[in-house]
């Protein structure tokens, strides 16, 4: 009867704490899911730099190697330019800008 009682005594918080886990990870995850909307226009609008700089490049339908070439840089700085590890001199952006068919401004502009 004793073993009985502080079995009962033990199981109950452990069965307590196991649903009350339960519970808040049901929780954090219907929240998750209803942020989505908000996660995707956050990400649809905050570009950086590279982003921009990358999707330029695409959009103009040229290589990494070609737009080194271009500027008189090595395309490892092309790519470091684009992930966001680093950013260009102002010399190499407003040549990029150029390159683009842009102006410098309007390059900077689509930086969010």
């Amino acid at each position: 009867m004793f073993s009985t009682l502080v079995a009962v005594l033990i199981y109950i918080p452990v069965y307590a704490l196991f649903g009350y886990l339960i519970y808040l990870a049901i929780r954090a995850l219907r929240k998750y899911i209803r942020s989505e909307p908000v996660r995707k226009e956050k990400t649809e609008t905050a570009k950086s730099l590279g982003e921009v700089l990358k999707n330029r490049r695409i959009a103009c339908n040229m290589t990494q190697e070609f737009v080194a070439e271009t500027l008189g840089v090595s395309r490892q700085a092309v790519s470091k330019w684009e992930s966001g590890r680093s950013d260009p001199s102002t010399t190499n952006l407003m040549a990029l800008a150029k390159l683009y068919g842009l102006t410098p401004e309007d390059l900077l502009r689509e930086v969010r």
